[in-house]
């Protein structure tokens, strides 16, 4: 290996670890963002965040490996043609492209890894992450009491206090409905004062309520409505301890395979596998769709009498048709019968096109389900093959812009993923519904934007001026000037002509 590849190599690798990392830590936080709602307030330890965190980090690495590709390019690029080092390469005749091919290697050796990540890690870690977020949803929040409304996070109880002592945990004048029996509000507390605790497995919540009253309204069983009496019951207490169990407060994990079935869940092979499986089953469904409606609703024969005849035999005017006219049949019928005919030819095409409206529905259904199976096939080699694409912009575009840092590149970088990302959302979604190819719709962004990477490397080769800012102010410094030169010129021969008339 020649020193000018180990240099590329070096300069490379290192903004291609740190961009990486920090894309990741980026769509990390946009999920912390996203789902913050539903994690805060649950009490998770640190342990379940992490793990969680973990499992989300590694679906978002085939993302965040394109991106940061076209980053480090950029930087890598933009740092040499700043610092004239790629001039000087150029100019000891070395051209762009054997600049460029170490860096092609290495992107097509990451863009193999990618696609075998995105192959064997990439569905184990969307089903841990999916499962785990799951059981975090279902997990009811800690219970936090806030003064002024009612609380009512605790089974079959209502809690509102009117103050809370954050030093001591103290609340006061609480007043509980209690909703056990599924009466209504058939029995309240009143307490001047109280404490909430679980208890030390953490399954039950104990109230000491202090200074207050009981308030129970008794059911009265098979008594006459108009002699209800209503009677009811009050207690006085100093201290009462009640003890409440507590579901779905604790993180209950479910089993592997919950999400197993998802399309993000298998391989290539398993989504293969499904897709001929899906094709097939649609298929089959179709044709017995089609047959059953052509046999009760498209040729319908009934009371045809078939007249047989010394040639035929029984078998053979079995099922035969005997053809006539249906002009003629038609007209020959009453005016009566014509009616109920048409009646009934109405009825019949309402009946099937309503049929047909609901197969299609049914049928549509089906096929973005199996849509939905090729979009993520198509996905696997999308996201891997993104990482050549992304490279073959920012490699050139650094040459051309001759900026480094991380200011320049990470704009430029922003704007190109963002058009790759939504012409691939587009693509992903008009494939889904049918609209398109799911080839056509997937790889949309790859046939765009990769004739734009490569006119840009034959314009770097040529060391083209097309994004350099002081070629277009020149530009329009011309275009100034001729329009200044033209008014200026317009406005002397008019001053010419006002003097000749003058002098006349």
């Amino acid at each position: 290996m020649k020193k000018v590849d180990k240099f590329l190599l070096k300069s490379f690798i290192g903004p291609l670890i740190f961009t990486f990392f920090i894309v990741l830590i980026i769509l990390i936080l946009q999920f912390l963002w996203m789902y913050v709602d539903e994690l805060a307030g649950k009490g998770l330890d640190f342990k379940i965040l992490s793990e969680l965190l973990y499992h989300f980090a590694l679906t978002f690495v085939p993302t965040a490996l394109p991106l940061g590709i076209l980053l480090a390019s950029l930087m890598t690029f933009g740092n040499m043609g700043e610092f004239s080092e790629l001039s000087a390469l150029k100019s000891s005749g070395i051209p762009l492209q054997r600049i460029m091919l170490p860096l092609m290697i290495l992107i097509g050796f990451i863009a193999i890894i990618s696609f075998f990540f995105s192959n064997n890690v990439l569905p184990y870690s969307t089903e841990k992450a999916r499962t785990l977020l799951w059981d975090i949803r279902r997990k009811k929040p800690d219970i936090n009491i806030q003064a002024g409304t009612f609380y009512n996070g605790v089974p079959d109880f209502s809690i509102k206090i009117t103050a809370k002592d954050p030093a001591t945990n103290r609340l006061d004048n609480l007043i509980i409905y209690d909703h056990r029996e599924r009466r209504g509000n058939y029995a309240v507390i009143l307490a001047d004062s109280g404490y909430m605790k679980l208890t030390s497995d953490q399954t039950g919540l104990i109230m000491t309520l202090y200074n207050g009253y009981g308030y129970n309204e008794l059911e009265e069983k098979n008594v006459n409505p108009s002699l209800r009496k209503y009677p009811s019951r009050q207690d006085y207490f100093k201290e009462q301890s009640i003890v409440i169990p507590l579901t779905g407060f604790d993180l209950q994990r479910s089993d592997e395979g919950l999400f197993k079935s998802g399309p993000a869940m298998l391989n290539i092979s398993q989504l293969t596998f499904t897709i001929d499986s899906l094709n097939k089953k649609y298929v089959a469904k179709l044709n017995n769709e089609f047959k059953d409606f052509k046999n009760i609703k498209l040729y319908v024969v009934r009371n045809l009498k078939v007249k047989k005849t010394e040639q035929n035999s029984l078998a053979e005017t079995k099922y035969a048709i005997r053809k006539f006219d249906t002009k003629a049949l038609f007209d020959s019928l009453p005016v009566l019968e014509k009616r109920t005919v048409l009646a009934k030819a109405i009825s019949s095409l309402k009946e099937g096109n309503n049929i047909l409206i609901e197969k299609n529905e049914s049928q549509h259904y089906e096929i973005k389900t199996i849509k939905k199976y090729e979009v993520e096939w198509n996905k696997k080699l999308t996201m891997s093959f993104a990482c050549l694409v992304f490279f073959f912009i920012g490699a050139p575009l650094g040459a051309i812009i001759r900026k480094g840092g991380l200011g320049t590149p990470a704009v430029i970088s922003i704007f190109f993923f963002v058009v790759y990302y939504v012409i691939s959302i587009s693509g992903q979604k008009l494939a889904e519904e049918d609209v398109v190819g799911t080839f056509a719709g997937m790889w949309a962004a790859s046939y765009i934007l990769l004739p734009i990477g490569i006119f840009l490397t034959y314009k770097a080769t040529t060391d083209s001026v097309i994004l350099n800012i002081e070629t277009y102010l020149m530009f329009f410094n011309k275009v100034k000037d001729f329009i200044y030169r033209l008014f200026i010129k317009e406005s002397d021969s008019d001053s010419a002509r006002i003097k000749n008339d003058d002098d006349e």
